[in-house]
């Protein structure tokens, strides 16, 4: 499993940069990180429990706290701050950042919602 060497929250640009020892980079963005967490609450607590997460276009992170040498808990400023994003987890979220909004987009269409204009 790829270790982050550089984890940067950017404010102005609202995204989360990350540098990983393989040499992989991405810029995941708030939104993006809101909507794609991985606590129960969006994700439920098994296959087709998952909630759909609206709303969240302006979301800040206020806050990017360790956990062990494993993960981080983000802190968003809509109160939201359970789930832990392990590094497979963003590495992942980074790799699959592209199908994985499409998804999304999809899935807000779907269910009659759109996204604000930022």
């Amino acid at each position: 499993m790829p270790l982050p060497t550089e984890i940067r929250v950017r404010q102005t640009s609202r995204v989360l940069a990350l540098t990983f020892d393989d040499g992989y980079c991405c810029e995941l963005g708030f939104e993006y990180l809101r909507i794609s967490s991985p606590s129960a609450e969006v994700k439920g607590h098994g296959p087709g429990q998952e909630t759909l997460v609206t709303g969240k276009e302006r979301v800040q992170v206020i806050g990017c706290e360790p956990v062990g040498n494993y993960a981080v808990k983000l802190v968003f400023d809509d109160g939201h701050d359970s789930g832990l994003y392990t590094w497979d987890y963003l590495y992942g979220l980074g790799q699959e950042q592209s199908d994985n909004w499409a998804h999304y987009l999809t899935r807000l269409t779907e269910a009659g919602h759109s996204r604000a204009p930022i």
